[in-house]
């Protein structure tokens, strides 16, 4: 990293403090680094770098510049560096629009956005599971199903809102077993993740692939549309998706968030740790209690 400006500026969104703005030679450049304990191992900037170049060309995503393993014995941290995209967060793209209540707007960027989704969902891949390496092998996922996640991850929960929403869980595993194809996942395809041409409301980038696996096809469009819940943004992110891949809106919608409940309980497993955990937690609650997937809790 001899030709990295010294000079290294944090980037805002996320929680991870890891993505910083620097400088190659006069130009911009973005530097991820990974803790010599990243969970993924040594080899985490490899990985993603082997996304990167897998959907180059078929998303708008950084070219990747340099790439150094972390290394535990030393302390020295991985590090990634790619070119920088142009374009504004998403999430202050949908905050402004749904702050003037330009419905047009949402409805164009929710094409967009599920756009990049119905395209990772056409990637095919040929079983689920984590990318442990360089040439993305694909590991193993835990076995069982959503309710037995549910018990795994939050038995800190009171018995009857556990079993509530284990019901729940067993109905969105019937779901997503109606659909036997593995494809790319981002895992965390949310606005904060995208870049977005403020004029033409297209995406200009795809970040933050750390969390990319093999798995259901309907998992990134779940994420997508997980707190974003504008009547116009949903629609026009389904209607994407299904010019995309065909089939009806309203089972879309129904797999995707059924798609999502692994993630929430997740999240929801680590409330207090960071706002998104928390949102998750609060939402999760409100599903358990109403049984219903599309739950959206009141005051939120």
């Amino acid at each position: 990293m001899s030709d990295l400006g010294t000079t290294l500026q944090p980037l805002a969104g996320g929680h991870s403090g890891r993505t910083f703005l620097g400088d190659i030679g006069g130009e911009r450049a973005v530097v991820r680094l990974y803790a010599p304990d990243d969970p993924r191992g040594d080899a985490a900037p490899e990985v993603d770098q082997a996304v990167l170049r897998l959907v180059r060309g078929l998303l708008p995503v950084p070219e990747v510049l340099e790439v150094r393993r972390a290394d535990a014995a030393t302390g020295r941290p991985g590090l990634l560096v790619t070119s920088w995209l142009p374009g504004e967060r998403g999430d202050l793209v949908v905050e402004r629009l749904s702050a003037t209540g330009d419905a047009d707007g949402l409805s164009r960027l929710g094409s967009s956005t599920g756009g990049v989704a119905a395209a990772l969902a056409g990637m095919p891949l040929l079983r689920p599971g984590p990318f442990v390496d360089s040439e993305l092998t694909v590991g193993s996922f835990a076995d069982g199903g959503l309710d037995e996640w549910v018990d795994a991850r939050l038995g800190h929960w009171p018995d009857a809102e556990r079993v509530a929403l284990a019901g729940v869980a067993r109905h969105a595993q019937d779901l997503l077993d109606t659909v036997q194809r593995t494809s790319l996942v981002h895992s965390d395809l949310n606005p904060k993740n995208l870049l977005v041409d403020p004029r033409t409301l297209e995406v200009t980038g795809v970040l933050d692939w750390e969390f990319a696996h093999a798995g259901h096809p309907w998992t990134d469009l779940g994420n997508l549309l997980r707190f974003e819940r504008d009547p116009s943004y949903v629609a026009g992110a389904l209607d994407a998706w299904t010019a995309r891949h065909g089939g009806s809106v309203d089972a879309l919608l129904d797999g995707a968030r059924a798609a999502d409940l692994w993630a929430l309980v997740d999240l929801a497993a680590r409330a207090g740790e960071n706002p998104v955990a928390d949102r998750s937690a609060t939402l999760l609650k409100a599903i358990a209690e109403s049984g219903d997937l599309h739950t959206w809790p009141h005051g939120t």
